[in-house]
């Protein structure tokens, strides 16, 4: 009987680990293929990132362009840059396969609050990153405003554009993490009050985003990145004291219907 559970057992894992395999294999797939796209879309793309720059250089009079130092710097970044496409044209298919495989081991609750973090977070993600495009040229002007005018800013292409993926990204991802505190009461993990207690903490980290994502030490420019963030959060503690009142009321509801049969 031992034997015979071990078996079960040793197989259930060669079978998770297979679909893990196969899982990884398309997926690995998918990203080289969308690793040769990317790289075909670099030229339009590296324009697209460019505009903010020569948009600014055209306003203040200043000559700044985006210029490659070394022979195989222009050839690193467009590798860079096309696996960064890659990964973000092919994300539908790694992040199905990423759910095809941990979903079976979900309960269906498990999956509703999944389902809804997901389409909460991709308005969200895309809302921090369009903030962001539109807050680039701020930043840019931040960058080259002490250039004097009538001389050059030689600025490297490779640093430029990877600033601008990191702008874009972590505006993205400072803009779900309030999903995530609410996706962490949902599931019971966290309280509203607890959340609510480490506001000082969320101030810092925000405070430290705002610090990374901002170029120089500018206060007017950390403050308007700092405020919707902070609306975030705030809005992700009052959602989560709501839902805690709704399951406050859901256990008196069971408490005085057991008493009641009791009686």
């Amino acid at each position: 009987m031992a034997r015979r559970k071990d078996k079960e057992r040793r197989g259930s894992l060669r079978s998770h680990l297979r679909e893990l395999r196969i899982r990884l294999s398309w997926s690995a797939g998918f990203l080289v293929v969308g690793t040769v796209v990317g790289w075909f879309l670099f030229d339009p793309v590296f324009s697209f990132l460019q505009e903010p720059l020569k948009n600014v250089a055209d306003e203040r009079g200043i000559d700044a362009s985006a210029n490659f130092t070394t022979v195989v710097s222009a050839f690193d970044l467009r590798i860079q840059l096309s696996i960064f496409l890659g990964v973000i044209i092919t994300s539908p298919v790694w992040l199905w396969n990423t759910w095809a495989f941990i979903a079976p081991g979900l309960k269906e609750k498990e999956k509703r609050y999944a389902v809804g973090f997901m389409a909460s977070a991709l308005p969200l993600f895309l809302a921090g990153t369009t903030l962001a495009w539109a807050s680039l040229p701020g930043f840019v002007v931040a960058l080259i405003g002490f250039t004097p005018e009538g001389s050059t800013n030689v600025i490297n292409a490779a640093d430029y554009v990877l600033f601008a993926i990191r702008i874009l990204l972590i505006f993205g991802f400072a803009f779900v993490m309030p999903v995530i505190l609410v996706l962490l009461n949902f599931a019971g993990i966290a309280t509203g009050k607890g959340i609510l207690k480490s506001w000082r903490a969320a101030v810092l980290i925000i405070a430290i985003i705002a610090a990374l994502a901002t170029p120089v030490a500018e206060p007017m420019t950390m403050l308007l990145m700092m405020v919707p963030l902070m609306m975030l959060f705030f809005g992700a503690v009052g959602i989560a004291m709501l839902n805690d009142k709704r399951r406050e009321r859901k256990q008196e509801k069971l408490l005085t219907s057991d008493e009641f049969e009791l009686d």
